[in-house]
């Protein structure tokens, strides 16, 4: 097993900063080379190779991305997620937009292109036989959106995000490398079925659906209520709580609840802003309300929630 390697632009002059970066990345990431407006360029990135998998962290400002095939890889597949920014993956004829949480699987056998955000990301490129046997229709599964709000997803990534601190342990016994490659295998599968229920539930009756999406675009709002919704959809507000019954749910613990999850995923996008502006810009216009909501559905501070995360890598890879 290799250890983890990194590098970075930090003290590579500006205009030296892109070439330096793809000279690096052709050594770990063949075939890759990233575009980037001129003498802004900035990057760091760490790789490490367990067995089968070739697994890269870069951590970079806004840039394109682009690969091309190799004969020795085209039946590997290669794994992004998301961890922060956002990103527009392209293959072929298919397209996927990545919010922080989600991933998409892409192929090496053919050219793709990326277009990021400043970001950190999870890579994980891998043998396509891996996971081949325990997932059907592989291919129709390529560049295809999995979204971060899948458990089974959310699952994966904190296994990555944990695996990566292994990487600065010296020694592990014999056969490790092979249990990781068959842990990370089955625990992608798993992840790619929790894509197929999430899109199960998206298919759900057609007022569900467009509930969801009026609160999803009004969680800023500190006045949005069941009465807005009703209003919306043109029926009552009777209908609306019927709904959301069938959801297992209430309107207000919905709303609640969705207020929460994304101003969590913010806290670890955006680790420049502060807490009471995540709070206003998720509905709260308190800050000392949403800590105590936000304590009691995680158990913590959103404060020491941030705090935990980079202590346990997401906010760095180092320990």
């Amino acid at each position: 097993m290799s250890a983890v390697q990194q590098f970075t632009t930090r003290d590579v002059a500006p205009s030296e900063r892109a070439r330096y970066w793809n000279d690096m990345a052709a050594l770990r990431y063949a075939g890759s080379r990233v575009e980037a407006a001129y003498g802004e360029f900035t990057g760091r990135m760490w790789s490490w190779n367990i067995g089968p998998l070739a697994m890269l962290r870069p951590r970079t400002n806004p840039c394109r991305v682009l690969r091309e095939p190799l004969p020795s890889s085209e039946h590997n597949l290669i794994l992004h997620l998301q961890s922060r920014g956002h990103g527009t993956y392209s293959q072929g004829t298919q397209t996927a937009r990545l919010e922080p949480g989600d991933a998409v699987l892409c192929s090496t056998g053919q050219p793709y292109e990326i277009n990021l955000s400043h970001h950190e990301t999870l890579v994980v490129e891998f043998p396509r036989e891996l996971i081949e046997r325990s997932v059907g229709a592989l291919d129709e599964r390529l560049v295809r959106r999995l979204p971060g709000t899948s458990p089974s997803l959310r699952i994966f990534h904190d296994f990555l995000l944990s695996l990566w601190q292994q990487g600065y342990r010296e020694e592990h016994h014999l056969g490790w490398e092979e249990e990781v490659a068959r842990l990370f295998a089955g625990m992608l599968a798993m992840a790619l079925h929790g894509a197929d229920f999430e899109q199960a539930k998206r298919a759900e009756p057609e007022m569900a659906s467009r509930v969801r999406a009026i609160v999803e675009a009004r969680l800023q709002d500190p006045e949005f209520s069941v009465l807005h919704i009703a209003e919306a959809c043109d029926i009552s507000v009777r209908a609306v709580q019927k709904v959301f019954a069938t959801m297992g749910t209430t309107p207000s613990a919905y709303i609640q609840e969705r207020r929460l999850t994304r101003a969590g995923e913010k806290l670890l996008a955006y680790p420049e802003a502060t807490i009471t502006r995540i709070a206003f810009d998720h509905g709260f216009n308190d800050s000392a309300y949403f800590t105590r909501c936000f304590r009691r559905r995680n158990g913590m501070s959103p404060r020491e929630f941030r705090a935990l995360r980079e202590d346990t890598g997401e906010g760095s890879p180092q320990s």
